[in-house]
């Protein structure tokens, strides 16, 4: 077995197979994947906001907390290689170069980084914002350029504010970059899943979000399409979740009303909440000085 986690992450997308990674949130959720026969987990920005501070998944943890819990599950997982979401790296490119080294000494395998504008949104979620190509091309390099051993994945969010067609240029520009994965957020068609798989020459990672915007695909399907690496954020915290609020009801509490998919699982922590604070401010937050 290869003696770093970057290198065992490249064997498995080497073999030219489909790596399924569960989302891991924590020590028990990295511990039922690392002993259920999967290859490799993915740490999901989301379930931390959600499982570990009971936030929505809107921009609120900060990179010294997601680095935290990296390193409880790299230790929970043993050898299995981790991909970790990075969100948007946490500031300008100088702050990516201390995200990559942090992540690294955490013991990930991938680092994931996103070309939205801070403070990011779960990519299932409406009305994103987009920093330039260019400027994340600058974060991209300088991630790659600070790395040692983690794979660099780069996400655009493109597809929902721009389109496919803006989706796909932006990812045929990051592979060019040199971006070891290439992550195009939230398909909404298997049609779109076709053509990214057919336009983009990058090991491809695609995100599998239960109830989110993306059809659900069966792995075989992804596998002779050519994606790589397959995410599935949910699939431990959705049950978890339904799971907990039907305990407590039978224990005598009230349902609360939330709507379907992502959106439903972020009410439940305060998503119109902290919405609002954000609305609250959103235009000043823009005006120049």
């Amino acid at each position: 077995m290869p003696s770093t986690p970057g290198a065992r992450l490249r064997t498995l997308i080497g073999q030219h197979q489909l790596t399924v990674a569960p989302g891991v949130f924590d020590g028990l959720s990295a511990s039922l994947v690392a002993r259920t026969g999967f290859n490799a987990a993915y740490l999901t920005g989301a379930g931390v906001a959600v499982a570990g501070f009971g936030l929505p998944d809107i921009g609120l943890l900060t990179q010294s907390e997601m680095t935290d819990r990296a390193h409880v599950v790299v230790d929970a997982l043993g050898d299995l290689p981790l991909i970790a979401d990075a969100d948007t790296g946490y500031g300008a490119p100088m702050n990516v170069v201390r995200t990559v080294r942090a992540y690294e000494r955490a013991g990930v395998a991938a680092i994931q980084l996103e070309d939205q504008a801070f403070p990011k949104k779960c990519g299932h979620l409406p009305a994103k914002e987009l920093i330039s190509a260019d400027a994340f091309t600058d974060k991209l390099d300088a991630a790659l350029q600070a790395r040692t051993d983690a794979l660099i994945v780069a996400r655009t969010d493109a597809r929902g504010p721009l389109g496919i067609e803006a989706a796909v240029e932006r990812a045929h520009r990051y592979a060019a970059a040199g971006a070891d994965v290439v992550f195009v957020e939230a398909p909404e068609s298997v049609d779109q899943i076709e053509r990214i798989a057919a336009s983009v020459e990058a090991p491809l990672l695609i995100n599998m979000v239960q109830d989110g915007l993306t059809p659900d695909t069966a792995p075989e399907r992804l596998a002779a399409l050519g994606y790589r690496i397959a995410i599935h954020p949910g699939a431990l915290l959705a049950p978890y979740v339904q799971h907990g609020l039907r305990a407590l009801a039978r224990l005598g509490g009230t349902a609360p009303e939330a709507a379907a998919g992502p959106e439903g699982l972020f009410e439940l922590v305060g998503l119109r909440e902290w919405s609002a604070i954000g609305e609250r401010y959103r235009d000043n937050a823009k005006e120049v000085s």
